[in-house]
């Protein structure tokens, strides 16, 4: 069915083009608020903007709204910017085994994009907090990124563009390939040209 005659589930005409604005809020775990809580604000300068407990009820049974399924556990909300929140669950010690980064489903890291100035303040309050980092390192054409873990033992990476200066990151032009660069990769998965030529749509030539 062609994009202008898709509806919606009220049997309106849908949009064709669906739009995100980046991540609203990325949600991980922790056992110790307070350990973390001191690592993202005092180590990392991430400044905490909304400290609250879930309300009760909503852990279990049919009011669950995707929260952990503890009672009133802990959720705070750090500003990661560019309007968008990290945010931590508290979960009862010992009620769950540490995650395996590398398992399908799992998180493996995240990385947040900053200014080749600010990676270098990180790396020296990282230093001053005898936090080890890996890095600079460039992962990407002209991205350069440092490594390390949090006390939670989740891995973070921290990208600037040092071509751009101080000025806004932009992380998507950046990284996108033409559609023959793309293609290279993309013939390892599967030599149905319908599908190649879908799936690489909105790629330049």
């Amino acid at each position: 069915m062609a994009d202008a005659q898709l509806k919606d589930r009220t049997g309106n005409k849908a949009e064709s083009k669906v739009r995100f604005y980046g991540v609203h809020h990325l949600a991980l775990n922790t056992d110790d608020m307070k350990m973390t809580a001191d690592f993202y604000v005092n180590v990392l300068g991430m400044p905490l903007v909304h400290a609250m407990k879930v309300p009760p009820g909503l852990g279990t049974g049919p009011g669950n709204r995707g929260n952990p399924p503890f009672e009133e556990v802990r959720h705070y909300f750090f500003d990661m910017g560019r309007d968008g929140l990290l945010a931590f669950f508290e979960m009862p010690k010992g009620a769950k085994p540490r995650g395996d980064r590398n398992a399908i489903g799992a998180m493996q890291h995240v990385s947040f994009a900053v200014s080749p100035a600010s990676q270098k303040r990180i790396c020296a309050r990282l230093e001053a907090a005898k936090v080890p980092y890996d890095g600079p390192m460039e992962i990407l054409p002209g991205i350069f990124s440092i490594y390390l873990f949090d006390p939670n033992d989740i891995r973070l990476e921290f990208s600037c563009q040092p071509s751009n200066g101080e000025g806004e990151p932009e992380i998507v032009p950046q990284v996108t390939q033409t559609k023959d660069e793309a293609l290279r990769e993309l013939k390892t998965l599967t030599g149905d040209k319908a599908w190649l030529d879908g799936v690489t749509a909105g790629l330049r030539d």
